[in-house]
């Protein structure tokens, strides 16, 4: 199981919301840069970025901050937010990015997502981002009436290389990681699934790994780690002991 530290860029700044609710954003640091380093050094294997900006206003915002988290770090990057045209994938592909995540495309462009994964085969997430497990859009701002199941259902085809399931309600609030609503998930779709929201200490991510066997792929955390309340070396090696099957390791 993969551990994602996040990074949203908001203002060119490393903040973390409340629900997505960009009043309520706690800021973390001025250097994108710096703080893709900072959780490189600590072990990560995978970055997850969000142009907050860019998912409020439909169109890139952070480009600038998004290209000094690529340069400066060795480690894949997957990124999301305000990604409308197949343009906007190309020039993200070429400034060096892994992985581009479509979330409100894929249910206002599913023809995006198409032409993107078929350009990009396993390199283009799905953002399926849940409030009471139907699907938010536009930065969260609108809730859909298409459950998420579904959504995720209409791409079963594509060569996609994950879901990111983002139960909204749980986001940067610590309150731990909607389990089940990740299990039904899983259970109805053969693509890998990447849980998000809630993650605040090492016994949520300890109850993730029932779901691995079922395609969950890891975990995107955020608040915990920059609030202190889950340290990235601690959560890295309680995931490799569930790898190697041995028993839980609780640095």
């Amino acid at each position: 199981m993969i551990i994602y530290p996040a990074i949203d860029l908001k203002d060119g700044q490393c903040v973390r919301l409340m629900q997505g609710d960009p009043d309520r954003a706690t800021v973390y640091g001025n250097d994108p840069g710096q703080m893709a380093r900072r959780w490189q050094e600590e072990g990560a294997e995978w970055l997850h970025v969000v142009d907050l900006d860019g998912a409020f206003s439909s169109t890139p915002k952070n480009f600038r901050s998004v290209q000094a988290i690529v340069e400066a770090v060795r480690i894949p990057v997957q990124l999301g937010g305000g990604i409308r045209t197949l343009e906007t994938v190309i020039q993200y592909m070429d400034l060096g990015l892994t992985r581009v995540i479509l979330g409100t495309a894929a249910l206002r462009q599913p023809e995006l997502v198409a032409e993107a994964a078929g350009r990009y085969p396993g390199r283009v997430a799905l953002g399926v981002d849940a409030r009471g497990g139907m699907v938010a859009i536009e930065g969260w701002k609108e809730t859909s009436p298409r459950d998420a199941v579904s959504l995720v259902g209409q791409f079963e085809n594509l060569p996609l290389a994950a879901v990111i399931y983002t139960d909204i309600q749980r986001d940067g609030m610590q309150t731990g990681v909607n389990v089940e609503a990740t299990r039904r998930l899983l259970l109805e779709t053969s693509i890998p699934v990447i849980a998000s929201g809630g993650v605040a200490t090492l016994a949520d991510i300890e109850a993730l790994f029932p779901l691995v066997d079922l395609g969950l792929d890891g975990v995107i955390t955020g608040r915990a780690l920059y609030n202190g309340t889950l340290r990235l070396d601690a959560a890295l090696a309680l995931a490799r002991s569930q790898q190697e099957g041995r028993p839980p390791v609780r640095p």
